[in-house]
Formats: C-alpha cells, structure tokens, sequence
C-alpha cells in the first residue's frame, strides 16, 4: 500500500533529478531509497524509473505517478491556506518572472484575466532569459525544467516533454532514417545554452524494454550553430539547418501544423515540467496562491497538446 513517504519520494526525485539529491532532501541515505523505490515498483507492478550514472529518468508510468503524487501533496499542504484564503481579500501586489518565450506565449494572458478577475490585485510581469538568476525581489518565479536547488518549493502547472525535431525539408536530405541516437554524433545539431546550464548533453531513454531494461543513451552536441535564445534556434530549425531539442509547448504546436517533424518517436528525453517557484511552502499569501491556482486552470487541458 503506499503511504506518504512514497509519495514525498517520487517528489523528491522528480526535483532534485538524482538519487543521492533526492536522499539529502528527505534526510535519509541513497541505499535506503533505493530499496525503497524498489519495494514500492513491486508493489505496483510497474517500473517508475530508469536509474543511471547521470540521474534518475521517469517511465511514462512514473511521469503519471509523479504528477498525481504532486497534486495530492500539494492539496494536502496547502489545505489550511486553500481554507482561509476565503477569508482574506485578495490584494495587493505580486511580482512574478518567466521565460521570455512562455511569458509571451502563456503568462500574459494568464495575468491579464487574472487581474479582471481580482480588480485589487496588481501584478508585475517581468520576462528573463535566466528566471532563476533574476529571482531576487519577486514572489513567484516560473521555470521550465527539473528542479535541482532544494532551496526552492516547486509548484507543478503543468508537464511538459522535451522532444527531438527538424523541418520537413531536413529529413529529406537524410541519407538514411533515423532510428537511434547514436546517428546525431554525424548528423547537425543546434545547441541551446540558456539559464546557466549545459544543453548540449542530450539524454535519450527507449521506451522499448530489453531483457527487463531501457536503454539509455546520451550525447554530446556539438553542432556549428548555437544560442542562447531558444526562439532563435526554432526558427533555425523551421529553416532547415539542423535538428534541435526544444520543449513540447514551442514544439508540439509547429510539429501539429506540420511545420516541424518529430525525430525519434520510440526514445524519451529528460521532461522539462512548467513550475512555479515560491521560496517557502507553508505561509505562502493568497495572492501567490490565487495566482499559482489560475495558473494551474488556465494550463488546463494542456493547451500545447492536440
């Protein structure tokens, strides 16, 4: 049967990215969290996660049961707000920061309807190319991507996958099909370096099981074209001069329209979660929490998906 503990677990791995992170969150050593894990895999019958050198990768099955745990986690810990919330007006201001791309694309819109909603609530919408650096002196901070500083509580809006594509006229002139990761060492890649961290390692997981186990594959990228601006490497690739890694909500609306080809359907990358970031958990005001809520309703269905 699971208990809470499995749940702050999934939690904990799906931030922090790593066993070994994931055991100084919660305080205990990386061998019992794998045992652990392995108790709670056989319980369910099913394998939540793919354990490498690199990190901890979720199945599709544990993608699922990382988000329901976050919810339930979430609906727990901030039960004694959600129920006071009704007694305090909401007002006041909140400043919130996001990507330059998401903010334009989902935010905006968010915090426009947000404030016909709420008249006495301002709001403060700043965009960054580096979120989390230009975290200082805002309530809010929306970042797209696992959380690996403990020092933050991550809010989940919605999930988000990290897929692989090039334009139609790309994939006509490969010479062959392809089918593993290991053709991208020849073929050209555009790197993205953004937020302070390093992109150009692409992690592939299959979603094809051998002997019990997925393959996991990384690569190092290392085409003639980079920036660190990912709008700028889409349009590269809309024109034809490589294949890019780029989130699902830029991506998956092009690879609908038929702008875009997905690569590689049958391997994962690493998913690249839509969170909101607050410094604390408990005490988080009504605006925060009104703000995080109409986030959440506005990402809902997941608009990027068909």
């Amino acid at each position: 049967m699971i208990d809470l503990r499995d749940l702050y677990m999934i939690r904990a791995l799906g931030s922090c990215g790593s066993l070994a992170g994931a055991a100084r969150l919660l305080g205990v050593t990386p061998p019992a969290l794998t045992v652990r894990m392995r108790r709670l895999e056989e319980s369910m019958g099913v394998h939540l996660a793919v354990r490498g050198a690199r990190g901890v990768t979720f199945t599709n099955e544990g993608r699922r049961f990382f988000q329901e745990a976050l919810e339930v986690l979430e609906r727990m810990e901030t039960l004694p707000e959600r129920v006071a919330m009704e007694a305090h007006s909401v007002q006041g201001e909140i400043r919130v920061v996001a990507p330059f791309g998401f903010g334009r694309q989902y935010m905006a819109g968010i915090a426009r309807d947000l404030h016909r909603a709420y008249p006495a609530l301002r709001i403060v919408l700043d965009l960054s190319d580096n979120p989390r650096r230009d975290a200082s002196g805002h309530d809010v901070v929306i970042h797209i991507g696992a959380l690996k500083d403990s020092s933050w509580v991550g809010h989940l809006l919605a999930t988000n996958r990290r897929l692989l594509c090039a334009s139609p006229a790309f994939v006509e002139r490969l010479e062959s099909p392809l089918t593993h990761p290991s053709q991208l060492e020849s073929l050209v890649c555009l790197r993205l370096q953004e937020n302070d961290e390093d992109l150009t390692r692409w992690r592939f997981t299959s979603l094809r099981s051998g002997q019990g186990r997925r393959e996991a594959v990384t690569i190092r990228v290392t085409g003639p074209l980079a920036s660190n601006d990912g709008e700028i490497i889409t349009q590269w690739t809309l024109q034809g001069l490589g294949i890019m890694a780029r989130s699902e909500w830029e991506a998956g609306p092009l690879m609908a329209e038929g702008s875009l080809v997905r690569l590689l359907p049958e391997w994962q990358m690493e998913d690249a979660p839509v969170l909101a970031l607050t410094p604390v958990r408990k005490g988080v005001s009504a605006r925060v929490r009104v703000f995080i809520d109409a986030c959440k309703k506005a990402l809902h269905p997941i608009p990027w998906r068909p």
